[in-house]
C-alpha cells in the first residue's frame, strides 16, 4: 500500500492508512494509551503487516528504530491493536485506547530515537484526551498471559519520572502479602483480566519489576500501592 504523506492533526506523522479500523463503539473515546512491540524483523515489515486486510491487525501509531513514526488510523477511530482483555473492569479495549506499536522483538533496548519519539507523541495524546499517567498501559496487562509486550526491556521508569506513566511505588508494607491480598491490590491498580495467581504476579512484575524473580514478595505489593499502571 502506497503511503499518503500527508500530515494528520498535530502529531507530524507519516499518514499510512490501514483498513484495519472501524468506528469506537458507544460513543467512546480514548481513555487509555496500550504500548505494544512488534515481534518483527524491523518497522517497514510491521508496517506492512498493520496494513494488510487479511491480517485483521493495526494500531494508531508505529514507531520505528529510528524514531520515524507512522500513523495508520485516526485518533477518533477504533483501531485492532489489543484483542481480548480487560482493564479496571473494562472490556473493549479497543474502543477505549490508542494503540502504539513499537519497533522491538521485545529481546533488546527500546533505542533512544524511538522513546523520544514516544514521548513527544504521548505528550500531545495524553493531553489532547485527557488521559492521565495510570491510564498507560502495556498489553501484557491487559491480557496477562496471552501478552508480554512491551517486555522486559521496556523503560517504564523513564516515562514515569517524566509523568507519562505511573510508577512503581517502593518500600515495604506492615503484613507479609497473602496472594488474595496481592490480588486485591493487583485489581485496585487496574489488572482484573482473569488469570491465575502466577499469571496475575507476572503481568504485574512485566509493568513495574521486570528483574524479580521467585515468589511473591512484600516488594511486589508495594509497587501497587496505592495505585498502579
Amino acid at each position: 500500500m502506497a503511503p499518503d504523506q500527508r500530515k494528520p492533526d498535530q502529531t507530524g506523522a507519516i499518514w499510512h492508512p490501514s483498513p484495519n479500523s472501524g468506528p469506537r463503539r458507544d460513543g467512546l473515546t480514548p481513555s487509555l494509551i496500550v504500548l505494544h512491540y512488534t515481534a518483527m524483523d524491523n518497522a517497514e515489515a510491521a508496517l506492512e503487516r498493520l496494513c494488510d486486510p487479511q491480517a485483521e491487525v493495526s494500531a494508531h501509531y508505529l514507531i520505528g528504530a529510528d524514531g520515524t513514526l507512522w500513523q495508520m488510523v485516526a485518533e477518533s477511530d477504533r483501531a485492532w491493536h489489543a484483542g481480548a482483555g480487560e482493564w479496571a473492569g473494562q472490556s473493549d479495549i479497543n474502543s477505549r485506547s490508542i494503540g502504539i506499536e513499537l519497533d522491538n522483538r521485545g529481546t533488546h533496548p527500546f533505542s533512544a530515537p524511538l522513546m523520544t519519539s514516544l514521548e513527544a507523541l504521548m505528550r500531545g495524546a495524553m493531553q489532547r484526551w485527557g488521559i492521565p499517567s495510570e491510564g498507560v498501559i502495556g498489553h501484557s496487562c491487559m491480557a496477562p498471559g496471552r501478552k508480554s509486550d512491551p517486555g522486559p526491556r521496556f523503560d517504564w521508569a523513564r516515562l514515569a519520572r517524566q509523568g507519562l506513566a505511573a510508577g512503581a511505588r517502593e518500600g515495604g508494607v506492615p503484613v507479609a502479602p497473602s496472594a488474595a491480598r496481592f490480588r486485591e491490590a493487583a485489581h485496585a491498580a487496574g489488572f482484573t483480566a482473569p488469570a491465575d495467581d502466577a499469571t496475575l504476579l507476572a503481568a504485574v512484575r512485566l509493568r513495574f519489576r521486570p528483574w524479580a524473580r521467585g515468589p511473591l514478595s512484600a516488594a511486589d505489593f508495594a509497587a501497587l500501592r496505592p495505585r498502579g499502571c
